[in-house]
């Protein structure tokens, strides 16, 4: 008999899983032995009171499937002796150990199915009674990949919520770039702007006769920092806008005063 659940959404954590399943189920007192396990499979003879068989564990799309496959021990069929007997009769079980060459306990077996089909009470009290047995560990196994799939159902929700925590922390990181970049590009705008107006008023006093000499180099200084600044918008260079247009309205506003003290000395 074959017993298959599914752990469902924990595909990603198949290493962990297999790993916690086993260490459950081996602190419930099933010994696990003759493990083979590869990246997305695995297979294990276990062992659990009177009840055996084997475990096959694999990823199937987003899910770990899990197979136990039970199988019988010979001990199970002993309490069917008496009604395999009667089921199969003596001759024939006898006949069947001479001319196979089969052993008491493979013969026994045999009888037992023939038995249990033919409806020997015996022999169906005892598949009964191994049967229970089965259900019983795997109920155990159902509890325990429950126990596990919840654990890392947790993980996968503690590690979503980190995800989602850098999610927000790069949107807000994005959010304040913008801003800045908002800011900045309207300081830029307006430099600019100054820069402009301040040229052209040196332009025009130059045409009068003034020495413009001065405020010319305070004004040509400030566009150059306007466009270092320019570049660095350009580049993202956040850090170093601010500094190059204070530098850049400082010559500004030097550059007019230059250019009053000019025309009062004219």
């Amino acid at each position: 008999m074959v017993f298959i659940y599914y752990s469902q959404g924990v595909a990603s954590q198949y290493q962990d899983f297999t790993e916690r399943l086993m260490s459950h189920l081996a602190l419930k007192g099933t010994e696990i032995t003759q493990q083979d396990l590869k990246e997305t499979t695995a297979r294990m003879h276990v062992k659990h009171t009177d009840e055996q068989g084997k475990l096959d564990i694999a990823v199937e799309n987003d899910n770990v499937k899990v197979s136990y496959t039970v199988e019988r021990e010979r001990k199970e069929i002993t309490k069917g002796v008496a009604g395999a007997v009667a089921g199969a009769g003596l001759g024939g079980l006898i006949g069947n150990i001479l001319r196979k060459d089969q052993s008491v306990g493979d013969a026994l077996a045999g009888a037992l199915g023939g038995a249990a089909t033919g409806g020997a009470y015996g022999a169906y009290s005892g598949w009964e009674e191994s049967k229970n047995e089965r259900t019983e560990f795997a109920a155990v196994l159902a509890q325990t990949i429950k126990e596990v799939e919840d654990e890392l159902q947790y993980i996968i929700q503690g590690q979503q919520e980190a995800k989602e925590a850098i999610r927000e922390k790069g949107r807000q990181k994005l959010e304040e770039e913008n801003a800045k970049a908002d800011e900045y590009r309207g300081m830029l705008e307006d430099l600019y702007g100054q820069v402009l107006a301040v040229q052209e008023e040196i332009g025009m006093a130059g045409s009068e006769g003034t020495n413009v000499t001065k405020p010319k180099g305070r004004i040509d200084r400030a566009e150059a920092l306007y466009k270092e600044a320019q570049a660095a918008f350009d580049k993202k260079e956040f850090g170093t806008i601010k500094p190059k247009i204070t530098a850049a309205q400082n010559m500004v506003e030097k550059a007019r005063e230059a250019l009053s003290e000019a025309q009062s000395g004219s």
